[in-house]
């Protein structure tokens, strides 16, 4: 019985150990980005959408979790200007889209992370668009105290259909590709 005692304890102590030298780093939203990239048949869009709040898990220096929110009410197309910047800008925020009145942020939670190469991480993630949960898998580089991303997203799987050539055939040169790029660069 002693023993028992002795060993639920030495168990108690390693895992307090081990919670204890987890250190969850916040994000620096002021000081980190995120560009996103969208094609079409008959060119592209590119622009930005800002970090609502975010973090990195790290146990002795290895990432190990992270969730982050965004701001979708911030999405912005930056290679246009005035009025198409504007109409662009709408139609991104509007249901054909991102539908940012009724869905004003997104998230991502890690949920399986191996390491790849030194400072690199190969991370299985839960995306959340629309109220729609899916999962997404991207390499994260992390350096000191910044980390960055470039991950691709289908955006048929969160119910942006508008102008995609795999629901709508005969849409010819105005289909807008299914997948859309986000580079994200972190300061924490």
């Amino acid at each position: 019985m002693k023993n028992l005692k002795l060993i639920a304890l030495a168990f108690v102590v390693a895992l307090s150990t081990a919670a204890a030298t987890a250190q969850t780093k916040k994000i620096d939203v002021s000081k980190s980005s995120i560009n996103w990239l969208a094609k079409k048949v008959t060119g592209e869009h590119s622009g930005t959408v800002a970090l609502k709040s975010g973090a990195l898990v790290f146990k002795k220096n290895v990432l190990t979790g992270g969730t982050f929110t965004v701001d979708m009410t911030t999405l912005t197309a930056t290679d246009l200007t005035g009025e198409y910047l504007g109409k662009l800008n709408g139609h991104l925020k509007s249901e054909d889209f991102f539908g940012t009145e009724k869905f004003p942020t997104s998230t991502l939670v890690f949920k399986k992370i191996g390491t790849k190469s030194a400072n690199v991480y190969t991370v299985t993630a839960d995306l959340t668009i629309k109220g729609i949960t899916k999962p997404v898998v991207f390499d994260i580089t992390v350096n000191g105290d910044t980390a960055s991303t470039t991950l691709n997203v289908d955006r048929t799987k969160y119910d942006i259909k508008y102008n995609s050539k795999s629901f709508f055939e005969s849409i010819g040169d105005k289909a807008i590709y299914d997948e859309f790029e986000l580079k994200v660069n972190l300061k924490f």
